[in-house]
């Protein structure tokens, strides 16, 4: 893609039903609909916006997709609305069914391994691809202090204090730039708007509760890794080795399963695109190309049809 090729990158709201009324789903969206299509899910403290130089980058090749979940970024959920893993994923499946996508690479990222690996257990054709990017599924890739954060549980004395102490700047700040080999370049304004969002009094509820759920995740991990070893979807890892988090380990852990995935490791931190897009967007259009080029005509158009670039009725709220 030449400097002057960037995508234009559409900001829109989709109403998703949920038990507790409508959620407003922001996303955003660039590329044509009838190329492949990659489903970018978010991790914590951050929303779709942690993906827009990712999106910059691919987003006139390949059709992106990113929303935010409810409590994250410009997403508006009901009141009562109740926040756990399982309910973020039944607001992206709902997301992807208002959408019409029917075969998606999906990238999942911190939080985004727990929404995605559950939603590719309830839709496995949905399924064409992964790339996996400190996005753990492995117990060998929790680090002491992610053991001591997941050990916060419902009914755990003083759980809820210690986890608020997360939702604060510097524990923000750095995530951001935790583990990075030249902090220059890592944006201020990615933590910023994390913060900004984290500050909000409905968000702080929503946050306590997921971190309280994060133990759900662990217990799935069997699950998810037969579903790896069973349908051995094509996958790309991108791995910040430095992240304090999810360790290295975890990364290579995926191989047992996943003997043919193509892992590559960066000298960096949790939020590994900040330092390292110009290494890993690359690995990516490479990846999107080949399952492009290996997908059936037949099953290429990935979302119902609508003029490239143009508003969606179905889609623009």
């Amino acid at each position: 893609m030449s400097p002057l090729e960037l995508p234009q990158v559409r900001h829109r709201h989709v109403d998703v039903r949920t038990d507790a009324g409508t959620a407003r789903v922001f996303y955003r969206e660039s590329g044509a609909v009838d190329r492949p299509t990659m489903l970018l899910l978010h991790g914590f403290p951050s929303a779709s916006h942690q993906f827009r130089r990712l999106i910059d980058a691919l987003g006139d090749t390949y059709h992106l997709v990113a929303p935010d979940y409810p409590g994250f970024g410009h997403t508006e959920a009901p009141a009562g609305f109740t926040y756990s893993f399982e309910t973020l994923t039944d607001v992206v499946e709902g997301f992807v069914d208002e959408l019409g996508l029917h075969r998606v690479v999906l990238y999942v990222f911190d939080f985004g391994g727990p929404v995605g690996f559950r939603l590719a257990t309830r839709r496995p054709d949905l399924v064409a691809g992964l790339v996996i990017q400190n996005a753990n599924a492995y117990e060998a890739g929790l680090s002491d202090l992610a053991r001591t954060v997941i050990a916060n549980q419902p009914g755990v004395r003083d759980a809820e204090a210690r986890v608020r102490e997360l939702l604060t700047l510097p524990v923000t700040r750095g995530q951001y730039e935790g583990g990075t080999t030249d902090s220059e370049l890592v944006a201020p304004d990615g933590w910023t708007l994390d913060q900004y969002f984290l500050d909000r009094p409905d968000r702080q509820r929503a946050q306590v509760a997921l971190l309280l759920d994060y133990h759900s995740n662990v217990a799935l991990y069997p699950t998810w890794q037969r579903w790896l070893h069973e349908h051995q979807p094509p996958t790309l890892i991108v791995w910040g080795a430095n992240d304090a988090f999810f360790t290295e380990p975890g990364a290579r852990a995926y191989l047992a399963d996943l003997p043919h995935a193509d892992l590559h490791a960066f000298a960096t931190g949790h939020f590994a695109l900040e330092e390292h897009l110009a290494d890993i967007a690359p690995l990516i259009a490479s990846f999107l190309a080949k399952i492009a080029n290996d997908t059936p005509d037949d099953h290429r158009s990935s979302s119902n049809a609508h003029a490239p670039g143009a508003p969606s009725p179905s889609r623009q709220r």
